[in-house]
């Protein structure tokens, strides 16, 4: 047992003191926080873009005044609905209303402004000179406060309106999109005034929200549906991806490491010191470690920000994982997928010596490892489909997708049998890998799968 545990020991401490695990494991939170919050601080970058409006002729004349309509309506609706999603977040998160509406203040911001046209544009005629006028006002050859973003030519031809935008960015089709919208909705009103029909009955038609209550027997409340009824299933879904993310990297570190020791021969070493199962399992238990290490930090920095941010919410998310136990279920379906699959990098890795040899053998692995990725995505909106409830028989997929469908209350025979079948797997693993690693660590015989099958079979003799 001494052995095993210096020997997790050397595994822990040879990542541990490293500067790059350190950096990597602070690291993805980071981009996590980044990921969520690029969208809202690309969208706060994005600039507003100074539009000219110019009615050619007097066909278009009130064409300009339908793009500015739309332009005022579409500001007012961003308004609306960031308020709104202000107050939601708010009511979920105990947050004040006023800070999560600042928060969103950028989703409401006009995407252009509509400015006065420079005399000598609004006085020029197509052709050449036009021409010359508007490249100066859209490039660097003008002053940047007197630069415009684009410049739009209103036209209606045989009562249809039409448009030509100038842009100063050729990949910018923002304005392009905007105008394009107006204009349709000019037409469509146009349209229905000649119809005899008020363009203003079918905009309220249009603009029509219902409220709509979700209401289910199983809700926290006995009715109404709310977040904290949906919270079990993302937490389930989220624990998933957790598992999923530990086993690639915690299995790829074990991998590396015993491949490494195998082709600078310190695996020979370490087998004149201790049996091959002691090595084993020294090595698994010190990954373990690392990997429960970074769980542990990963998690302590969700749950600090949680609290911070949204402490009602944290509040629910205690509530959820102590209900029924549920944080034993997840610990355990951690446990056993790891070991799964840990031990059998670890026999892969003792025939290997360049990470050439592993692709062999990491291909099939891996595209078993993406299927329950696939379907826990059903579990969170079906967990008691057909074909969930069947893959979660599977040993190999069941940490997966069982994490997914434990907060959903699954019969007790489904979660003892799973569960029962995932550790028996488990063990048969650390059996089979036991005689793989032996064989593989004290040979040189090339890799491939009739090597690996001939190792478990008879690498105990």
């Amino acid at each position: 047992m001494n052995r095993i545990l210096l020997i997790a020991q050397r595994e822990f401490l040879a990542y541990a003191r490293t500067v790059g695990f350190w950096l990597s494991l602070l690291a993805f939170p980071l981009f996590a926080v980044l990921g969520g919050a690029l969208p809202l601080l690309m969208r706060g970058a994005d600039p507003v873009r100074a539009v000219v409006l110019i009615e050619e002729g007097p066909e278009a004349t009130g064409l300009a005044a339908a793009v500015r309509d739309a332009l005022n309506a579409d500001v007012e609706r961003r308004e609306i609905r960031a308020r709104e999603a202000a107050e939601k977040a708010a009511a979920s998160t105990g947050a004040p209303p006023g800070s999560a509406q600042s928060a969103l203040a950028s989703l409401s911001a006009p995407r252009m402004r509509i400015v006065s046209a420079p005399t000598d544009l609004a006085a020029s005629q197509p052709g050449p000179e036009q021409d010359a006028l508007l490249r100066r006002y859209l490039t660097d050859e003008t002053p940047k406060a007197e630069r415009l973003d684009a410049v739009v030519f209103l036209t209606r031809t045989e009562g249809v309106p039409g448009a030509r935008v100038w842009a100063a960015r050729a990949t910018d089709d923002t304005v392009e999109d905007f105008v394009r919208s107006a204009l349709r909705d000019a037409n469509r009103d146009a349209v229905l005034r000649q119809a005899g029909i008020d363009a203003a009955v079918v905009e309220r038609a249009d603009a029509f929200r219902p409220e709509i209550g979700v209401f289910s027997p199983r809700s926290a409340g006995g009715g109404e549906v709310s977040f904290k009824d949906r919270l079990p299933g993302i937490i389930g879904l989220a624990f998933s991806f957790i598992l999923w993310s530990l086993i690639i990297t915690g299995a790829s570190i074990l991998l590396n490491s015993v491949m490494e020791e195998k082709s600078n021969k310190i695996l020979e070493v370490l087998l004149s010191s201790a049996s091959a199962t002691e090595i084993l399992t020294g090595k698994v238990l010190g990954v373990a470690m690392l990997t429960l290490s970074v769980l542990i930090v990963w998690g302590g920095i969700g749950a600090a920000g949680l609290i911070a941010a949204a402490p009602s919410v944290a509040a629910d998310v205690g509530s959820v994982l102590m209900t029924d136990g549920l944080i034993f279920y997840f610990a355990a379906y951690i446990v056993g997928g790891y070991l799964m699959y840990a031990v059998l990098f670890a026999a892969i890795g003792a025939f290997c010596e360049t990470p050439r040899d592993a692709q062999t053998l990491m291909g099939p692995i891996m595209m078993v490892l993406v299927i329950p990725i696939l379907v826990v995505q059903m579990a969170l909106v079906n967990p008691d489909a057909p074909v969930v409830r069947i893959m979660s028989w599977i040993p190999f997929f069941t940490p997966f997708l069982m994490s997914a469908r434990a907060p959903s209350g699954p019969p007790m025979v489904e979660i003892a049998g799973t569960m029962a079948g995932m550790f028996a797997v488990a063990l048969l693993m650390v059996w089979l890998a036991g005689r793989a690693f032996r064989a593989g660590a004290l040979s040189d015989v090339k890799l491939s799968w009739k090597s690996f099958a001939a190792a478990i079979g008879g690498g105990g003799r």
